[in-house]
């Protein structure tokens, strides 16, 4: 490999070695893995080495180990398939960093469905930037138990980048450090960062902000990621090294043989010494701007020496913290999760809300075991689902969340839009015979519950002229005005009746052909409407012409219609 990248990463000579005959036997064997030549090749080395900073990461260090040769096999080729939690532990990844990795693909298949950018490729890339959030140490919302952080980049041995968050994500008031398991620098952070999670914050060191964060990074100069040649320039951009390039697409190819879900805290760590291992004792601990990180849960008799406390780390340990084959002794290890039996609704109302407002009511389910009790860290997909433009306040129609120790996750608020109607939130968890549930939500038309008119002038015409002053109006709704409201006007026989006349004074439709009842009307942002000219044929007398819009308001307007003067 390269100077440049053995400086880069700080790898002994046996791992690099390693590494690279890894890669020879990969590409000679064409086994999976294997990094293919294509029309990328060129444009990949023209672009390995631009500035540090215009990378993702800054160029900072990563993961050198590669898969096993051995992969699992491609789903439908072979009965083999490993199922949930089976399967070569290198195939595992951890369910929190799966569906956050999974939701990703969703959001982005509905914003840029030209990208193509497969849940596979954010695998590769958090695998060879953090293990995996180190083997999935995340909490209920998807946020690392603790800080996640490359080294400074000082230009002692790699990048120098001066501070750019007066050390808000990464501790460093004098030079970034790149931030969490998709290990972005905060620099491009701020331009990146996402709230994939619904909860306000755009934090680097959640698993779902990141990992959307990385597909919009990925994503971006109109990037089709089924073609070779984008594939290869949107790892580059992430960190500007063949190496890397070659490493991330071993993995990717691993992935797209077949992977697994293991529960959170039990994936397993990349070997050796690398860029996410925990943070010295030392060293200040970043708090993001949006609001502090969630305290991460103690631990009984916490070893000093342990990632937990933030001391220095065992040569034997891998990153992280976490160990490749834990002991069930082991009072870091997780205990297995509940099984889940079935989710609940916590609330059973219809949900409603008038078009172009927010529903003050929110999707909440709980997942229960057999025994009726709790199960947190489930994730939980909402979808809205139906003929509607409502969506949730992130702009999305489909996100997913994890429950809490309570059991609970409830969808952030829903956005109505104009079109009105029944649409369904429907809540589901990837979990073999457990249903969903499903929320009838509705959103009723814009009212308005008064209608008065603008200026009270008479309005006079003769015959065969057309009425000097246009009627204006403006709709209410508990005395503030009623934008949006749809309405009618109509030339009526008499008070008592609502049928259009056949004669008298008309509106004009497209063609000039008289018209005397107007539907699809609605009122501008200030509840106000003017209604089009109107003309009077040869009849003449006193007309009433009215006015009603959604919600009940009625207005009714005297027209009167003159013969010419005497010649």
């Amino acid at each position: 490999m390269s100077a440049l990248f053995g400086r880069r990463l700080r790898r002994g000579a046996t791992t690099t070695a390693v590494a690279a005959a890894a890669i020879a036997a990969l590409s000679a064997s064409q086994a999976p893995g294997a990094i293919p030549s294509g029309p990328g090749g060129a444009q990949a080395a023209a672009d390995a080495n631009p500035p540090a900073d215009s990378s993702a990461t800054g160029n900072s260090p990563y993961y050198t180990e590669l898969p096993p040769l051995v992969t699992p096999d491609k789903p439908g080729t072979s009965i083999d398939l490993p199922a949930l939690g089976t399967g070569p532990a290198e195939a595992g990844i951890p369910a929190s960093v799966l569906a956050a990795y999974k939701q990703a693909e969703q959001s982005l298949a509905e914003t840029k469905p030209g990208c193509n950018l497969p849940w596979q490729l954010l695998a590769a890339i958090g695998k060879v930037e953090s293990g995996q959030a180190r083997g999935g140490r995340v909490d209920a919302s998807g946020t690392t138990l603790a800080p996640i952080l490359g080294p400074v980049l000082n230009g002692n041995g790699f990048a120098n980048i001066s501070d750019t968050d007066n050390g808000a994500y990464d501790g460093d008031s004098t030079h970034d450090r790149a931030v969490g398991p998709m290990q972005f620098i905060p620099s491009t952070w701020a331009t990146w960062g996402q709230d994939a999670n619904g909860d306000g914050r755009k934090d680097p060191n959640n698993i779902y902000d990141a990992a959307l964060a990385a597909g919009e990074y990925l994503c971006h100069a109109n990037r089709d990621l089924s073609v070779d040649a984008d594939l290869r320039q949107a790892i580059l951009s992430y960190n500007h090294s063949q190496e890397y390039l070659s490493t991330v697409l071993t993995w990717f190819e691993y992935y797209n043989k077949g992977t697994h879900e293991v529960p959170d805290g039990t994936g397993v760590l990349p070997v050796g010494t690398g860029p996410a291992d925990p943070v010295p004792s030392s060293a200040p601990t970043p708090t993001p701007p949006p609001s502090p990180k969630p305290t991460k849960p103690s631990k009984p008799s916490p070893d000093p020496s342990t990632p937990e406390s933030g001391g220095p780390e065992s040569p034997s340990t891998p990153p992280g913290g976490g160990s490749t084959s834990p002991s069930p002794n082991d009072p870091g290890t997780p205990a297995p999760k509940p099984v889940v039996k079935r989710i609940e609704k916590t609330d059973t109302g219809t949900q409603t809300a008038v078009a172009g407002s927010q529903f003050t009511e929110r999707a909440s389910v709980r997942a229960v075991d057999s025994a009726g009790k709790p199960v947190a860290d489930v994730p939980v997909r909402f979808e809205i689902v139906g003929d509607t433009d409502a969506r949730f306040t992130s702009g999305k129609s489909a996100l997913t969340l994890t429950t809490g120790e309570d059991g609970t996750a409830t969808a952030p608020p829903v956005q109505a839009g104009e079109q009105t109607g029944e649409f369904t939130i429907r809540a589901t968890v990837d979990v073999k015979n457990v249903a969903g549930v499903e929320y009838t939500a509705s959103v009723t038309a814009r009212q308005a519950d008064g209608l008065t008119r603008t200026g009270d002038k008479e309005l006079t015409a003769e015959t065969g002229k057309e009425f000097a002053d246009q009627i204006s109006v403006k709709a209410t709704y508990k005395g503030e005005a009623a934008s949006g409201v749809a309405a009618t006007a109509t030339m009526i026989t008499s008070a008592g009746s609502s049928a259009p006349r056949a004669d008298g004074p008309y509106f004009k439709d497209a063609a000039g052909n008289p018209l005397r009842e107007l539907k699809d009307l609605k009122t501008d942002a200030n509840g106000a409407l003017q209604l089009p000219k109107i003309y009077a044929d040869d009849t003449t007398g006193t007309f009433l012409l009215r006015i009603e819009t959604e919600g009940g308001a009625t207005l009714t307007v005297e027209l009167k219609v003159t013969a010419p003067p005497a010649a």
